[in-house]
């Protein structure tokens, strides 16, 4: 008879103490079956807590428990709430043995008719848990799989023309959060790999990729904020400018950069140009500011405008991400 373990959680956030659970469960069972709850403990979507798992331990199968009981102040009812939902989840199916290190291990194997698997009761192996995570994710980074972490953190992307202040920002703010920022690729590529101030076609492909390449290797070591100067919409841009067109690969990146951020900020061509031997002249850089906007526009994303000296830019920032709530369908301050 196939041997089955369950085991429920939030996973808000997913940390080395599950998957020390998880891995267990996987060794001593033929199939495990994770409950993931909706929760309002975290801002993280309960599918994307789901798909965390799935990635990590593609051989679980997984079930988003939307829609569990909530908490009332009589326990005992809440338990036989609890287990009514998630009798009704499994459909029938036969449970070997239920997985957890908490109290609820007893009621809910007893319910099930298993075997109480409880493990690690007093965290020894890992001294972690989900609140002191999610208090402070970079204190406990060595608890967070890179699969999960980026999810944690807040994206910032700025955009605009060239000479509008972009890098400028974007490493000052990674200054002042102690965080990292990203450089703009794209630059760096063109320095290195112009012809008579051209590029081939298929070079904004390698740009977007190289800098989605530095993108995820910042996400990895940042400090609650990451800091990004420019993204594949502005690489797409230039490709419009260079070619009248955009290669296929980096036109799909440039529409899944839509949703790649958290928070989109454009910066203003009110301050000085900067005419160095790389560029084109201010007249160029307001041109392309307006196409900027218009590309942003057609793309509906909500962006926040920066103008004003680098001071007063970055007290702006402040303000909205003093309000910014992850995964919110309010930008604040905006």
């Amino acid at each position: 008879m196939k041997k089955v373990g369950l085991t429920l959680g939030k996973f808000a956030p997913l940390h080395k103490g599950h998957e020390h659970l998880l891995k267990t469960m996987l060794d001593e069972m033929d199939e495990g079956i994770v409950l993931v709850y909706d929760t309002h403990v975290t801002h993280v979507p309960l599918h994307i807590r789901a798909g965390w798992i799935r990635k990590l331990f593609p051989e679980i199968t997984v079930i988003e428990a939307r829609g569990s009981p909530a908490v009332c102040p009589d326990i005992h009812e809440y338990e036989r709430r609890e287990e009514r939902y998630i009798t009704a989840l499994l459909r029938g199916r036969d449970i070997t043995a239920f997985y957890s290190s908490e109290y609820y291990g007893e009621h809910m194997s007893k319910a099930l008719g298993c075997i109480d698997r409880r493990m690690d009761r007093r965290r020894d192996s890992y001294r972690i848990s989900g609140t002191m995570i999610r208090d402070d994710p970079f204190r406990y980074r060595e608890y967070i799989s890179d699969t999960v972490y980026p999810d944690l953190i807040i994206k910032v992307v700025f955009l605009g023309s060239v000479s509008t202040g972009k890098s400028t920002i974007a490493e000052a703010l990674a200054k002042k959060y102690g965080t990292t920022y990203v450089s703009e690729y794209g630059r760096e590529y063109w320095e290195f790999h112009q012809q008579d101030r051209r590029l081939s076609i298929e070079a904004f492909d390698e740009i977007a990729l190289g800098h989605i390449e530095r993108e995820e290797e910042a996400f990895l070591s940042a400090n609650r904020y990451c800091f990004i100067d420019t993204n594949a919409i502005t690489t797409y841009m230039f490709a419009l400018d260079y070619h009248g067109r955009a290669p296929e690969l980096l036109t799909r990146l440039a529409l899944e950069n839509t949703s790649r951020y958290d928070l989109f900020f454009l910066c203003g061509d009110d301050i000085p140009y900067d005419d160095t031997w790389d560029r084109s002249g201010d007249q160029k850089r307001r041109v392309f500011q307006k196409q900027t906007i218009s590309d942003l526009n057609a793309r509906r994303i909500p962006y926040i405008i920066l103008e004003g000296d680098l001071e007063t830019r970055i007290k702006r920032v402040d303000e909205v991400l003093n309000e910014y709530q992850p995964y919110s369908n309010i930008i604040g301050g905006l």
